[in-house]
C-alpha cells in the first residue's frame, strides 16, 4: 500500500506532519514520533519561549497603529526591532535535531509581524530546515482599518520572506478572511509552495481573580474539522500549491476524510498532546486497515475523490442549509 504523499514539494512517507507543539520543540520528543511512523516534524515556532521577556515589545506592535490611518501601505516593523531575540538557540536546534532524525525538520516563524524576523529566514535555511512555516496573526485593533489593508500587510509578509529564502515556504493560513479562497490564490502568487487550513490561534479568556485578560491554548477535537474539509474541497486543484488540513484531525477517519476533501496531508497537534507520540502509530493503522478494507491502493488514488470538483453533492460545500442539517439530525 502507497501512502507517500507531497507537502511543499517535499515528497512524504505518509501524510501524517506533527504541528508546531511542545512536543516538537523536543528531541527526545521528535524521535518518538519518527520512531512511530511521522511523515515530518514542524518546530516550536521561533520566538514562542524566547520572547516571553519581551512581551511588551510584541504588544507595541499589536496595539502601535490603533489610531493610524487606515490608508498607511505598511504597518511592519522594521528588521532591526527585534534584533534583541534570543534565535541562535532556535538556529541551533536544528542544526542538532537535523542530524538526529531522518525526515524532514520544517522551521516555523509565528507572532503578530514577520517584518522584523525576515532576517531570521535566510539564517534558518541556512541551518538545514527543509522549509519554513509561517503563522502571521495580525489583529487590527482600529475599527478604521479596512480589510484589505490587512489582507495586504499578509501578502507583503509572504513576499518578503520568499525573497530570503529558496527552501519551500508553507502559509499556516487564518479561517477568518472573507474570501479564504482568494486569499490562498494570493498567498501562491506570493510565493508560498503549501497553504495549511487553518491555524488555531489561542483562545482568550478573563481570570476573575486577578482581573485580566488571559490566553489559552485551543484544544481541537474531530467536530472542529467543519471548515477544514469544506474549503480543503473546495480549493482542491484550483492552485499550483499543496494543501494540508490542519484543525481538527484527531483519528484516520478525520485523515481519509481530509484527503478524500482534497488534502495532500494532515498536521496533528492537539491529538498528540493529548494522547502522545504513540498515537500516531494508531492513525496510521486506522487508515491503512481503511484503506484496505475498500481497496485502495494509494492515497493518491483516494485525493480529492470527494472535493467540490468530485462531489456529487456540491451544496455541502457551497451551501449553509440549517434546515436541511436540522431535519437530517431528526431522523
Amino acid at each position: 500500500m502507497e501512502l507517500t504523499t507531497t507537502f511543499c514539494t517535499l515528497t512524504l512517507k505518509n501524510p501524517l506532519i506533527a504541528s508546531a507543539s511542545p512536543l516538537t520543540g523536543s528531541l527526545e520528543s521528535i524521535q518518538k514520533l519518527e520512531a512511530n511512523g511521522i511523515a515530518a516534524v514542524i518546530l516550536h515556532s521561533l520566538f514562542e519561549e524566547e520572547i516571553n521577556h519581551e512581551m511588551h515589545k510584541i504588544d507595541y506592535f499589536l496595539h502601535a497603529h490603533s489610531n493610524s490611518n487606515a490608508e498607511a501601505s505598511s504597518y511592519l516593523p522594521t528588521e532591526l526591532d527585534f534584533d534583541n531575540l534570543q534565535s541562535e538557540h532556535y538556529i541551533e536546534e536544528i542544526r542538532r535535531i537535523k542530524k538526529a532524525v531522518s525526515i524532514p525538520v520544517i522551521a516555523s516563524l509565528n507572532g503578530v509581524s514577520i517584518g522584523g524576523w525576515v532576517k531570521y529566514a535566510t539564517k534558518l535555511q541556512e541551518a538545514g530546515a527543509d522549509a519554513l512555516e509561517l503563522n502571521i496573526t495580525y489583529v487590527p485593533t482600529s475599527i478604521d482599518m479596512e480589510g484589505g489593508v490587512v489582507e495586504q500587510i499578509y501578502i507583503d509578509t509572504v513576499t518578503m520572506v520568499r525573497q530570503h529564502i529558496t527552501i519551500p515556504l508553507n502559509i499556516k493560513m487564518s479561517s477568518s478572511f472573507s474570501n479564504p479562497a482568494n486569499m490562498a490564490k494570493r498567498f501562491v502568487e506570493a510565493g508560498a509552495d503549501g497553504i495549511t487550513l487553518f491555524d488555531n490561534p489561542t483562545r482568550v479568556d478573563v481570570d476573575l481573580e486577578l482581573l485580566t485578560a488571559l490566553q489559552r491554548a485551543n484544544i481541537t477535537g474531530s467536530a472542529n474539522g467543519s471548515e477544514t474539509l469544506r474549503w480543503c474541497a473546495i480549493l482542491y486543484k484550483k492552485l499550483s500549491c499543496t494543501l494540508c488540513a490542519n484543525t481538527g484531525i484527531h483519528t484516520g477517519e478525520d485523515v481519509l476524510k481530509a484527503i478524500m476533501s482534497g488534502a495532500d496531508a494532515v498536521a496533528l497537534a492537539s491529538v498528540l498532546l493529548i494522547k502522545g507520540e504513540g498515537e500516531v502509530k494508531n492513525i496510521l493503522n486506522e487508515v491503512t486497515d481503511w484503506m484496505q478494507a475498500h481497496e485502495y491502493t494509494s492515497i493518491e488514488q483516494m485525493k480529492g475523490s470527494i472535493s467540490l470538483l468530485h462531489t456529487d453533492n456540491p451544496a455541502a460545500y457551497e451551501r449553509n442549509s440549517y434546515m436541511y442539517a436540522l431535519q437530517h439530525y431528526r431522523r
